[in-house]
């Protein structure tokens, strides 16, 4: 095998890594998701075995990528720049603008919602920890409990997720920033596959 071919591969299992664990998924996990088993999962990032077109197809669908993106060739910027892909759900858009959860284990998301339903009181969401957000364009709806309060553009908003809460857009199409803990990804992301503003009622 040549140099080339051995950072080309070396690439490809950084990558993998790197995708499951922006998305806070364990080797289980992507391993339901791709019906690779665990280990086999395991050898493949960490090199203990060659990667097979056959494993790597349902690998790339699980973590929404493409064959084509996970074996392109690096380039000198590729440790810096982070070239989020959009996940589309019903209702919103989330791209993932932090690689992996930085050491305070926290992740860093852009959302484009546009579902302007307010959530029904029993569908709001209630878990551990804390989150944050930035209107960057339009107006959030964040009902919490039972208030309801209009973030315009510009400014943010910190709470406590033990309140029962859901963010939905107002008067049009919102984009924010928002950063989340651990237990906020979980239920957000991928806590029964949609944030709480977008699950149905």
């Amino acid at each position: 095998m040549e140099q080339e071919d051995v950072d080309l591969d070396q690439i490809v299992r950084q990558r993998i890594r790197s995708l499951r664990l922006a998305r806070g998924w364990t080797l289980d996990a992507l391993a339901t998701r791709c019906h690779i088993s665990p280990s086999n999962l395991s050898r493949i990032e960490t090199g203990g075995r060659r990667i097979a077109l056959d494993q790597l197809v349902p690998i790339a669908r699980a973590l929404d990528t493409t064959i084509d993106r996970l074996v392109e060739s690096d380039d000198d910027d590729e440790d810096v720049v982070i070239r989020p892909q959009a996940q589309n759900m019903p209702g919103y858009t989330t791209w993932l603008l932090s690689r992996e959860r930085s050491l305070n284990g926290v992740t860093i998301a852009k959302m484009r919602i546009t579902n302007e339903d307010p959530a029904p009181t029993e569908s709001l969401s209630v878990h551990p920890g804390h989150d944050w957000f930035t209107v960057l364009t339009g107006t959030a709806r964040l009902q919490l409990g039972e208030r309801t309060i209009l973030i315009q553009e510009g400014n943010a908003a910190e709470f406590s997720t033990m309140t029962p809460h859901a963010i939905s857009a107002h008067g049009g199409v919102v984009e924010i920033l928002t950063i989340l803990d651990h237990n906020g990804e979980r239920a957000h992301l991928h806590g029964n596959g949609a944030p709480a503003s977008a699950r149905p009622a």
